[in-house]
């Protein structure tokens, strides 16, 4: 096992580093320390992950690829969290509603140090969020750690505590692809329901059984079917962008291509699912990245319909965990 990390730039007064971890088998993870961000995974110096042409262009522009987003990933219907008599605003950077954040965590410099053993290469990250970022209440410390091992298991926990009252939804947001395009993978899903969604990308019908749906992955099936499907939901979004709940069955999720395959556990309620539907080979940074070339799993807890977060709520000094494995084969 190996650790090692490289220093590609400065920000905000702050080293810029890419960190490497390498098991004895060929398999090598890079994490950036800005956003904590899965950047590559190699099998072999092959990619299953969606990657920028540089560590560089990570902090360019905001593409969310492999970055630890947060404090809520995803949307809040118009930004606003009703927690007893109080409604405290958040930030309504997408129409009128809140997405990924604000300028959330993986636009930040995190700090982090490395640890390597016989069984496992591990490197850990640190942020504090102070009170008030984002209109976040709260001074909160989050805590990522990402450990490889020899059996092509790449490990990923999120831990975090806050002194106030406060929401908190935070999900790795790596675009997955096997060394293919998503559309050509095959996904099997431990879902039996998935949530509808709007116009705005917020749930609006409650759960909907996947039978005889396009979003039925409990047996595993190419993407493309639910993709290139006539489904209303489909066409809303020009692909999938849902949240599924999970059954509780493990593994989570499994993906297979040609030539790998990637089975993902995780403690998270749902995954919400996202086939990259917005590239277009455009743009400053991501113009080697196309629509369908990736999809996310984003373990989270799913979005929710109004504006009562209780699911994401955490008490003062009550610690959050959220855990992943991706095995690699």
């Amino acid at each position: 096992m190996k650790t090692s990390f490289k220093k590609y730039g400065r920000k905000d007064s702050q080293d810029l580093c890419e960190i490497s971890l390498e098991n004895d088998h060929g398999m090598q993870v890079n994490i950036l320390n800005y956003g904590a961000t899965l950047e590559k995974v190699l099998l072999n110096q092959e990619n299953m992950i969606l990657t920028l042409n540089s560590p560089e262009d990570y902090s360019k522009e905001r593409n969310f690829l492999g970055g630890t987003v947060g404090r809520i990933c995803g949307r809040v219907r118009l930004g606003k969290w009703r927690h007893g008599r109080q409604i405290q605003q958040l930030p309504q950077n997408d129409g009128k509603n809140h997405i990924h954040g604000g300028l959330g965590s993986d636009t930040k410099i995190w700090n982090f140090k490395l640890k390597n053993s016989d069984r496992e290469a591990q490197a850990d990250f640190f942020l504090f969020d102070a009170d008030g970022t984002n209109g976040y209440p709260g001074n909160m410390k989050l805590h990522a750690t990402y450990k490889l091992d020899n059996n092509n298991n790449l490990s990923y926990t999120l831990t975090a505590v806050s002194d106030q009252l406060t929401v908190f939804n935070p999900a790795n947001h790596t675009y997955f692809n096997l060394g293919e395009k998503a559309a050509d993978l095959e996904l099997q899903l431990a879902a039996d329901y998935y949530l509808p969604v709007g116009e705005d990308g917020l749930p609006n019908q409650g759960m909907k059984n996947v039978k005889n749906t396009p979003f039925d992955f409990r047996k595993k099936k190419k993407i493309s079917l639910a993709l290139n499907s006539d489904d209303d939901q489909i066409k809303l979004r020009n692909g999938l962008d849902h949240p599924f709940i999970l059954n509780g069955m493990q593994p989570a999720a499994m993906l297979t291509s040609k030539k790998h395959q990637m089975i993902m556990t995780t403690n998270a309620p749902a995954i919400v699912m996202y086939t990259a539907n917005h590239f277009n080979h455009t743009g400053g940074v991501a113009n080697n990245i196309g629509q369908y070339d990736g999809i996310t799993l984003e373990a989270q807890c799913p979005p929710a319909e109004g504006i009562d977060l209780g699911e994401i709520t955490l008490l003062p000094y009550e610690k959050f965990e959220r855990k992943i494995n991706w095995n690699f084969k």
